[in-house]
C-alpha cells in the first residue's frame, strides 16, 4: 500500500509543485544520479521555496518503496503567503514559531493559538515541524480552521510585519518585563522559540519587546506549547477586558 501522506512518483510531485505548491512540506532527492527530469523538480521546488533534502537512495526507499528518484512529503493543509495573514478586520493576532521543531509542540500550539482566535501562525521553511500528520493529529481539528504562513526567513518576516504596524513580542524566559505588562491589545504577533535554545539572538533583536513568565519551583522554564498558551490567553484577557470598558 503506498502512503497517503507522500508522492514518489515523478509525475505527480512535478504537477503538484506546479499547481499546489503550498501542499508540498518538502523533497527528498536522490543524492546518486537520478532521471533527467530530477534536474525539473528541483527547480520547481526552489522556485516556490520548498526545503529540498538531498539523501542516499536508502533513505528514500524507507520513505517510499519504488520511488524514481524523488519523495515529496505532503503537507495536512496548503500554506498560505505571509500578506494572506495580514488581511483582518480587527487588531492582528499573529503567532511565529521560530524553529520549533517537535511536531508535538507544534501541535498543541496550534490548537491553543485556534481556541485563543489568533489570525494565523508563521513558520520557517527549514527547521520547522511543518504541517505533519502527527501535527493535525495533536492540533485536534484546530488546524483546519487556522491559516498557516510559511516563510523563507523569520527575521525578514518579523521585518515585514512590523512596516504593517503590527508589534511583535518574544517569549524570552532571561526578559524583565513580565507578559502582562505588554499591550496586546493593538496589532501584535507572539513569537516563541525553539525547543532546546529558545529565540535566536537576531529574532530577539527584531523584537519590539522581550517578555518573560516567573518560574518559582526548581524547573527554569515550561515547555513552549505550556507557555505558548499563557502568552494566548493574556492576549485574550486584554482584549476581553478593553472591550467591556468601552
Amino acid at each position: 500500500m503506498e502512503p497517503k501522506d507522500r508522492l514518489g512518483r515523478l509525475n505527480p510531485i512535478i504537477e503538484f509543485l506546479k499547481s499546489s505548491p503550498g501542499r508540498l512540506n518538502k523533497i527528498f532527492i536522490q543524492k546518486e544520479k537520478g532521471h533527467y527530469r530530477i534536474s525539473e523538480i528541483i527547480r520547481l521546488a526552489k522556485a516556490n521555496h520548498i526545503p529540498l533534502v538531498f539523501a542516499p537512495r536508502e533513505k528514500l526507499d524507507n520513505l517510499y518503496p519504488h520511488h524514481q528518484g524523488a519523495v515529496a512529503l505532503l503537507a495536512e493543509k496548503e500554506y498560505l503567503d505571509l500578506e494572506d495573514l495580514l488581511v483582518t478586520e480587527k487588531p492582528a493576532f499573529l503567532v511565529i514559531l521560530d524553529e520549533v521543531v517537535d511536531p508535538q509542540n507544534v501541535g498543541a500550539i496550534i490548537r491553543s493559538a485556534e481556541g485563543a482566535g489568533a489570525d494565523g501562525l508563521i513558520m520557517q521553511e527549514r527547521h520547522s515541524a511543518g504541517l505533519t500528520a502527527t501535527v493535525a493529529t495533536v492540533a485536534a481539528g484546530a488546524l483546519s480552521h487556522l491559516r498557516v504562513a510559511r516563510v523563507t526567513n523569520i527575521a525578514r518576516a518579523i521585518e515585514r510585519l512590523k512596516e504593517k504596524g503590527v508589534w511583535v513580542a518574544g517569549a524570552a524566559g532571561e526578559a524583565r518585563t513580565r507578559w502582562y505588562e505588554f499591550d496586546f491589545t493593538r496589532p501584535v504577533a507572539v513569537v516563541l522559540g525553539s525547543e532546546g535554545y529558545g529565540l535566536r539572538p537576531n529574532i530577539k533583536n527584531k523584537c519590539d519587546a522581550l517578555l518573560s513568565l516567573p518560574m518559582l519551583g526548581q524547573v527554569n522554564s515550561l515547555n513552549v506549547s505550556a507557555a505558548a498558551a499563557v502568552f494566548f490567553y493574556e492576549v485574550v484577557r486584554q482584549r476581553l477586558q478593553a472591550e467591556k470598558n468601552k
